[in-house]
């Protein structure tokens, strides 16, 4: 299950968004072999809000666009589909029947304005930034060069099924 809970009032969201959102997650979500029933947790929030869970969480004081944060563990360079393929999950990892992939957190301010920053659309901002924050919930990660390329390359190929391009 997709949770996706807005609350912002100054950005205009409607029911289009919130269905993409959903429907890129899942693809994301097929394309790294994650099979069965997962929960992800995505907030939207402003840019005080997120300077604040980063400033709180990671003790970084400055606004920030989305911040993951997953739930399950991966061997250093490794991702959900090579570690996870075949395994039983414990309890703590579950919600029911369920497993719990994590939470994300995007500033909706913040997709705003970087959309104007990099002249693309607000749709190609909000959906790089949920595919990149979902890749880091299965184990993607870009502080080493040959680990950056590898995550870009799966960014770009599921934005590029959904014909969204950078512009």
């Amino acid at each position: 299950m997709i949770y996706i809970e807005n609350g912002q009032d100054e950005i205009d969201w409607n029911s289009e968004h919130e269905a993409l959102l959903n429907e890129i997650i899942d693809f994301a979500l097929r394309e790294e072999n994650v099979e069965g029933k997962v929960q992800i947790s995505v907030v939207l929030v402003n840019n005080e809000e997120i300077r604040e869970i980063n400033r709180e969480h990671r003790n970084i004081d400055r606004v920030t666009d989305v911040l993951s944060f997953p739930m399950l563990d991966y061997p250093d360079g490794k991702v959900f589909k090579e570690v996870y393929k075949d395994s039983t999950f414990d309890a703590r990892e579950m919600d029911g029947e369920e497993l719990v992939l994590g939470d994300i957190v995007l500033s909706l301010e913040r997709a705003c304005e970087q959309r104007l920053e990099y002249g693309h659309s607000f749709k190609r901002e909000l959906t790089y930034l949920v595919v990149h924050s979902v890749l880091h919930l299965l184990g993607y990660d870009h502080m080493k060069e040959q680990d950056k390329i590898r995550m870009r390359e799966r960014e770009e190929f599921i934005l590029s099924r959904f014909d969204i391009n950078r512009d």
